[in-house]
């Protein structure tokens, strides 16, 4: 469906099968039917027409079969009303195909649903402890700092450091800033 023509064809036949489903086929098989898209081929010749039917609780398969074998009988009276609004020469033929996109849609939430439900047990399990204490960055404490300065001012002989360089000079106690 690469040139514009074939998309405007095929759009233009989604909207008139859904006003056909609506309108005039009146099978009491025909669930409720949603046209979810259209492809033609290059040519024109053949569109397959994708659908969904939202059926009844418990017998959704039943529903789709039934709508199934309701659109297959309603297949010539559809082709010639699109045959009618197109104005083509060669009507393409349709053919019906289930989308499978919702029941696709429905898994992935289960499978999502379930690895929720499994995140959720494995927080459970794991618990509130930690494994080194609260913090597990190391600070240092402060009796420590005070014994290595006194170690430094130990360390430091005649105004020269343990390292060679030049120890500041301790003050007298006197304030300078009078």
């Amino acid at each position: 469906m690469s040139s514009p023509r074939v998309r405007k064809i095929a759009d233009r036949i989604q909207v008139i099968v859904a006003e056909m489903l609506e309108r005039r086929v009146k099978d009491p098989r025909l669930g409720f039917v949603t046209v979810t898209d259209v492809r033609v081929t290059g040519d024109t010749q053949q569109a397959t027409i994708f659908y969904t039917v939202l059926g009844a609780d418990g017998d959704d398969e039943a529903a789709r079969a039934g709508t199934a074998a309701a659109l297959e009988s309603a297949k010539g009276l559809i082709r010639s009303e699109v045959g009618k609004q197109l104005g083509m020469r060669h009507v393409p033929t349709l053919t019906f195909v289930a989308d499978a996109l919702p029941d696709t849609a429905r898994q992935l939430d289960e499978v999502l649903a379930r690895a929720r439900a499994q995140d959720e047990a494995v927080a459970a399990a794991r618990g509130a402890t930690y494994a080194g204490g609260e913090d597990p960055y190391k600070k240092p404490r402060e009796a420590d700092d005070e014994a290595d300065d006194e170690a430094d001012e130990a360390d430091d002989v005649d105004g020269v450091a343990a390292d060679g360089a030049p120890a500041a000079e301790p003050d007298a106690g006197g304030d300078e800033l009078r």
